[in-house]
């Protein structure tokens, strides 16, 4: 017996794209740093929320590369000339990739008290009929 997987399973033509999209998410091995919550905000819209403490503006980026949304960050390390007695507030880095379906825009991103909250629309499709007619051969 053969074990079907999505992209060959017979009913579903043309999906080998999301199979991919399945394996690249799941090899992604996002950390747990930084937490993130993913809300649903209406029916075509969501919000990503990253807790970014320390982290200012110009330590972010945000970009969307291959229908991937990519937020990085890099602290400068400002320790130089300083002594500490414990450091348990770590400059670190950071990278976190999100799938985004097709028909999925970024909008604004917005930084606040140490949340960097990034929204997102979906555009929703227009139903399309298309009858195909059917020639004598």
């Amino acid at each position: 017996m053969t074990k079907l997987t999505l992209g060959t399973h017979p009913f579903l033509l043309g999906f080998e794209e999301l199979e991919r999209l399945v394996e690249r998410t799941a090899k992604s091995g996002n950390e747990g740093y930084p937490p993130y919550n993913i809300e649903q905000t209406s029916q075509t819209s969501y919000r990503i929320t990253l807790a970014v403490a320390g982290f200012s503006e110009q330590d972010l980026s945000i970009t969307v590369e291959d229908n991937q949304l990519v937020i990085r960050g890099r602290q400068t390390d400002d320790s130089e000339g300083r002594v500490f007695l414990h450091r348990g507030i770590a400059a670190r880095q950071f990278q976190r990739s999100f799938v985004l379906a097709e028909g999925v825009d970024v909008g604004e991103a917005i930084m606040e008290n140490g949340l960097l909250h990034v929204d997102l629309s979906r555009s929703v499709p227009e139903t399309v009929v298309q009858t195909i007619n059917i020639r004598k051969g």
